[in-house]
């Protein structure tokens, strides 16, 4: 199973996105985990090597199973480390090989063009307390066909509950 770590950083009000050429799909930089690599480093380097800027104070803000599915099978399936940073140190590229890099007003995360279960990852990220977990089917298109989602405040809650 591939493990995958990405990165929004959050600055004045705006986040730092990557548009991708081959969908005009917007994501958090971010890229493959390296043998070894904590999610942490993962995730700070990945950001560094698009952007061209480092990330300050990234703190963990969601962990994802993404499951690929064509005809009730499982074709793809890897997890999902989401980070979020207070901010960079430096002036971001503009263009990488990856696409290219654009400061957001927060609020266009509810419609720009991406996958579903990124945009739930994202808003996350951006507007709420705590940690998100969960779980996103798609076609191999990307078309979202179940998504279940539990918060580490939730989780806090019901352990006060039935504690």
């Amino acid at each position: 199973m591939q493990r995958i770590a990405n990165l929004l950083a959050i600055q004045d009000g705006q986040v730092l996105l990557l548009k991708k050429p081959r969908r005009g799909w917007y994501v958090a930089p971010g890229g493959k985990m390296e043998s070894g690599e904590s999610i942490v480093e993962a995730a700070v380097r990945e950001f560094r090597e698009e952007t061209n800027v480092t990330p300050k104070n990234a703190h963990l803000k969601g962990v994802n199973t993404i499951v690929i599915k064509e005809n009730d099978e499982v074709i793809d399936e890897w997890m999902l480390f989401t980070f979020v940073a207070t901010g960079v140190e430096g002036i971001p590229d503009k263009e990488n090989r990856e696409g290219i890099l654009e400061w957001r007003p927060i609020e266009d995360l509810y419609h720009l063009p991406m996958a579903e279960g990124d945009r739930k990852n994202l808003l996350f990220a951006a507007l709420k307390q705590g940690i998100q977990y969960g779980t996103c089917v798609y076609t191999k298109d990307y078309e979202l066909i179940e998504a279940k989602y539990q918060t580490s405040m939730e989780l806090i809650e019901g352990d006060e509950k039935n504690g």
